[in-house]
This record gives C-alpha cells, structure tokens and sequence, in this order.
C-alpha cells in the first residue's frame, strides 16, 4: 500500500495554507543553513574574523575547520537562492587528495536527506494513474514523473496556457503575492510529463476535475542507495561511461506498449543520474574533470540550461551540482582552451589542508578511528596519550609554507591556532597568507600542499603492523614519526615535497621532545597539571612584582580570574631570574621587556579566556620545565641518571612511582610509560 498518497487538491491546499514550501534546490539547502538560532558565529581565522555554520559542525563525525571553503559554498548557494548568477552554475572543490573535499559533499548531502526526512520538509512529486484506458500506452497503468517534478509545476501547466493555469490557482485560493512567489520557480513540465498531461486533456475532453482524478500526488523516496534527491556520478574510464549514465536512453521495454512512436516516456531518463536529483536535489559529480570530453559537454549543457536534453526532447531540472577535482587534473584541463566554457560555469573552490593543530587533534582521531583497536593476537591495544599530538603536529607543520624571512613553521604553526608565538603577531601571519594568496601557482599557496588524511591513514596502519605495536600492545608515538617517514617515501613522488617533509617531521620530533620534559616532570611531582601550575606561578610573581601594595614579605594576593577566589602568592625573585636566564634574558632591560609582554599578554586573554595557562608559549614552559627539573631534582642529568641506573633501592622506587603516575594519573600503559621514560633518558631529538 501506498504511503502519503494526496490529491492535487490537497497538496495545493498545504501549500497555500504554509503547511509546505515550494522552493527550488538552492532556497531548500539556504534555509537548512541559515534558518533557526545560533546557527551562524563569528569566528577569526589566521588574524581574519569569518562566519562559521553551526550545521556543518553536527553529529559524531563532523566537518573541522575548512572555513573559508564552507563560507564560500554558502555565499554561492544563497546568491543562487536569491536568483543571482550562481543558479547558472556549479560549485568546484579543487585541491589536492586527501584535504576532505569528497568529505564535505557526502557530508552535505547527508544533511539534506535528514533535513527533507523532516514532515515539513519533505519532498512530493505526481503520478498519472489510469493510463490503460488510453489505447496508446498499452497495459501501462502507472506512470510517475521521471524527474520528480514538484505538484505545483504540474499546477501552474494545468491549463492549455500560462493565463488559464494562473486563473486555475487563483480559483484555488492562492493570493497574488502567493501567485507571484510561486510562479518565480516557474518551469516547464518535462516532455514526458507535458505530453501525458495533453493526452489526458484530449480522453476527459478537458475536464479539469476528470484530469485531477487520474492524477494522485506521492512521496519522493529518500534513498542514499537509490540515488534519488542526493546522487553521486563518478569519474570513470573512457570505454564504460557514456552519456546514458547521466541522461538515460530509449527503454526497449517501454516500446513494447507504446504504439505512439512520438511519446517522450519511450525514453527512460531515470536511468541516467540527473533525473533522480531533477526535482530539487544535489548532483555530486566527483573527479568531474577525469570524464571524457563528450561527458564534460554533457555537463556544460546541464549546467548552464538546467535541462537533460535527449533527441530534442527536454527535461528541466532543479538542481544544485556540485563537483570535485584535484589540482593536477584541473590544470590540464585549464591547459585546453577549448574545454574554456565549461571552467566559465563553475564556481571553482580552492581547497586548502587544515592548518590549525588543535582541529587537527579531531581529524587525526578519525583517522585513528573511533573503535577499540586489538592486536593481532586479540589484545587490547592501548593508545599513547601523546600520540594524537605527535601525529598532528607532523601533518599540519608539512601544510605550512617556508617563509623563513617572516615566520619560522613553528612560529606560524602557532599562530595558525591562535596561539601567542613570542614577540610575532597573528597580523605577521595575515600578512604571509594575503602575499602568497598572488601566487599563480594554487599548490604554493597558504595551506594548499602537504600531508593529507589519506598519508596519515596510511601512517596509522604502518604503525598498527609493526611487532613494536603488536607486541608491546600500545599505539607508541615516538613510532609514528617512522611510520610517517616510509610514507612519505612511499608516497609523495616529488623529491622537493619529500625533503620538505621529512625536515617537517624533525621539527614535529622537537615539539614532541618538549612535551615529554613536561610529562616527566609531572610524572616525577606526582601532579597531571605540576608544570602548567608553575609557569602560572612565573606569571602572577611577575605581574606581582609590579603591585604597589606589596609588602616587605613579598606576599602577593589576587583574584584568581578561573575561581574568583582571592589567592596569595610569595615571589620568589630566585625563582624568576632563574626563568629568565633560562629564556636567555641577560640584562635588566632585556627582562623588563618580556616581563612587559607577557603582562599585556595575561590583560588581553584573561578578558576573553580565563582559563588561559600559557602553556602554549613553548619557550616559557621549556625554561619552566628546565628550572624545575635543576632546582627539584638538582638537573635533568641527575633524573635521567636516577631512571637509567636503577641498580639502587632510591632510584628504583623513583622508577616505580613514576611509573606508577603516568599510568594511573597520565593515561599512559607499562609500555608506553617505559618508553617515554627511555626517551627522555637519551639525548634524542633535542633542539
């Protein structure tokens, strides 16, 4: 039985009623993004505030960052909405593999299925039934439109002409300002729709109200597999695709029963992709410049006419397409001037890697993946807690450009997360992305070129089979920067690209070193936040050092901006100076000026962020960390002495508490504890 059948009469009622919409592709995809509150925030990217759309960061596996790309996408679907050029066009993602650009569109059209599945969104189209009592269509009974043409384009062609169908709907109840609404998504019916519909006209000699009962009003299936509202046509090799897999051909079986040889239903144009999407749906065409040539016309016609077109007859469509390509096959593509027509439909996209570490952090997760991984021989594998950071650092340091005159990688890398980075202002870094934005070449550009999500899959994997892994059961992070390594010989053809790459993970290896001094000295207090609370506590002794309220015992009381509480500090002027020299401040002048920046530094986030902890300025955390370890544990040396000779009772029981805190406070296993313990016991990777 069939399920939300309606009349004609019906649905025209829903519609003046407001109960539905009748609106094309564009408006639909507009109001999922932008109807409803706090769906749009402002957010500032590389020193550039932008919007970001809150539909787009939904569900458990979400888009991260792409916000120029995402805006740009909006900004071309709501001038097509507003009837601007954009409704004449496609929308590109061009960039190079690996940078999510499938991702967005699968992930797109997901949220339109889910948002037309809603009772007030979805989708209806009609169906001519009784078609047995016309001797011409056989023992065809049932005919549905092939395109999924709206109720309402059969309405306003109802009547022989324009003038009789508006006059139709006015005698429905429809007001003028509904009439002038509706009729600013007027097309045509399809052929086959079109010729039915007269053929109906010439058996009920016109009556309207017989040809409203031959004509019932259904559901449009919502069916990722189908194909229909949302279909994908990929690229595919130049003796299997053809132009039938986009328009449909003659059906064969359809001739059986129909003797009239001029009827447009002989041709079956749903078996081609564009009419399931035809009635206000998304056309993904991906690798869309891989196709032959012949196909790319196809596309041109598509584009720029909104109609399949097959031996005359026409189908108008309502559609937004949306495709994909990679740089290298784009560019030759632009080499063939006469495939030039074609580039002057598109919109074309751009689309760079993700820059930003931190939203690294949750595309490296996906990459990991979301289940609990088990070892060949069915055990637990457990993961290093320093993994997704290693990881992250690599591919976001091989996306950033070499501009050693402005910016260091690491100096950009931080700023590119809105980190402070020294005396370097995100306005440097704006400055950088603006001049490269002039660079003929797409792959020189800001974020355009490096380590995809592909390559680091595949550096996941080549760290899953190792017997390190297997055996010691743990996702070890120092091992991913030589699974890294092999990829990037594996895979990246280009010898420039590789060296670049592999000097990227040195530095990733530098950062990391960094990280593990810290988690050793949390390790070695028995404290998770040890080291975060003491570069906290430089911080407040140099803003207190200025206080005009100081007493001669150097005590210090202040607001904590996290707690509100008020809290008392001692400074220890020891302490300070021996930060400082770490930092490698000699004079007075020299200190006075740091101690400046990190002041203004504290005024301005506190205001916006009062859980701002400075961690992020490496620099201040190393020379923290130094001190610490000198003054706590008289040096590093003699810590690393006490873990690696453990042959007396003292340095074995430092050994096993240790150990004991990174696995039950740090998140680390007896493997990954003792291998970072043996790492920070030799003098790899040190800057």
């Amino acid at each position: 039985m069939k399920q939300n059948v309606k009349t004609l009469d019906e649905y025209m009622g829903e519609i003046k009623d407001g109960k539905r919409r009748f609106e094309n592709a564009f408006q639909t995809i507009t109001r999922m993004i932008l109807d409803g509150d706090d769906m749009i925030e402002k957010v500032n990217v590389n020193g550039k505030q932008t919007f970001d759309f809150n539909i787009f960061r939904q569900g458990k596996k979400h888009m991260v960052g792409m916000y120029d790309e995402i805006n740009s996408f909006v900004n071309f679907v709501k001038d097509a909405a507003e009837g601007g050029s954009s409704n004449e066009m496609a929308f590109i993602l061009v960039g190079e593999p690996g940078n999510g650009k499938t991702f967005f569109v699968e992930y797109l059209c997901s949220l339109y299925r889910n948002f037309l599945e809603l009772e007030e969104n979805k989708k209806f189209t009609f169906q001519f039934k009784g078609l047995d009592k016309l001797a011409s269509y056989g023992k065809i009974d049932t005919i549905e439109s092939q395109s999924y043409e709206d109720p309402m384009i059969l309405a306003m062609s109802m009547m022989p002409t324009k003038n009789e169908s508006i006059k139709f709907l006015q005698e429905m109840g429809f007001t003028d300002e509904q009439l002038e609404q509706i009729y600013s998504n007027y097309r045509p019916l399809g052929a086959c729709s079109s010729y039915i519909l007269n053929d109906l006209r010439k058996f009920t000699g016109g009556d309207i109200e017989k040809i409203k009962e031959m004509i019932e009003v259904v559901e449009v299936p919502m069916s990722e597999t189908l194909g229909t509202v949302t279909g994908k046509y990929p690229a595919k090799d130049k003796i299997t695709s053809s132009a039938v897999d986009l328009l449909g051909e003659e059906s064969i079986q359809r001739l059986l029963h129909i003797t009239d040889t001029n009827n447009p239903y002989r041709f079956d144009i749903r078996r081609g992709a564009l009419a399931r999407i035809a009635g206000g749906g998304i056309h993904f065409s991906d690798e869309l410049f891989r196709n032959k040539k012949d196909l790319v016309q196809v596309y041109l016609g598509v584009i720029q006419n909104r109609t399949i077109e097959v031996d005359g007859y026409k189908w108008p469509i309502d559609a937004l397409i949306i495709g994909t390509s990679n740089n290298s096959v784009f560019n030759k593509f632009l080499l063939e001037e006469e495939e030039a027509p074609i580039v002057d439909r598109c919109r074309v996209c751009y689309v760079g890697h993700n820059t930003n570490y931190k939203l690294q952090n949750e595309l490296t997760r996906y990459a990991i993946g979301s289940k609990n991984k088990k070892t060949l021989m069915g055990e637990v594998l457990h993961e290093d807690p320093n993994l997704v950071y290693a990881a992250s650092l690599t591919a976001v340091l091989s996306r950033l450009p070499r501009v050693e005159e402005k910016l260091t990688p690491i100096e950009m890398m931080k700023l590119a997360a809105g980190e402070q980075a020294g005396e370097k202002s995100i306005k440097t870094l704006a400055e950088v992305i603006d001049r490269l934005m002039y660079e003929p070449d797409v792959t020189k550009r800001f974020g355009q070129k490096g380590i995809g999500q592909r390559n680091l899959g595949r550096a996941i994997q080549k760290l899953l089979e190792t017997s390190e892994t297997n055996e010691g059961k743990c996702l070890y992070a120092e091992d991913f920067f030589k699974a890294m390594g092999q990829v990037i010989l594996d895979y990246v053809p280009d010898s420039n690209d590789r060296t670049k790459y592999l000097d990227d993970i040195k530095i990733a290896k530098s950062l990391y070193r960094d990280k593990i001094m810290e988690e050793m000295f949390n390790a070695y207090m028995d404290e998770p936040m040890a080291i975060k609370k003491d570069v906290m506590n430089y911080v407040n002794m140099i803003i207190g050092v200025g206080a005009e309220h100081l007493g001669p015992d150097k005590v210090w009381k202040y607001k904590d901006p996290q707690t509100a509480e008020l809290k008392a500090i001692k400074i220890d002027e020891k302490y300070v100076n021996s930060v400082e020299e770490r930092l490698g401040l000699k004079s007075n002048e020299q200190k006075e000026t740091f101690r400046t920046t990190i002041r203004k530094i504290y005024g301005q986030k506190v205001i916006t962020d009062p859980n701002y902890d400075f961690m992020d300025n490496n620099q201040l955390v190393k020379a923290v960390t130094d001190v610490r370890l000198k003054s706590d544990i008289a040096g590093a040396g003699s810590l690393i002495g006490a873990l690696a000779n453990r042959t007396n009772e003292e340095n074995q029981k430092l050994y096993d508490r240790m150990i004991d805190t990174m696995a039950n406070k740090l998140n680390y296993c007896p493997t990954c504890a003792q291998r970072t313990i043996e790492y920070f016991c030799t003098k790899q990777d040190e800057k």
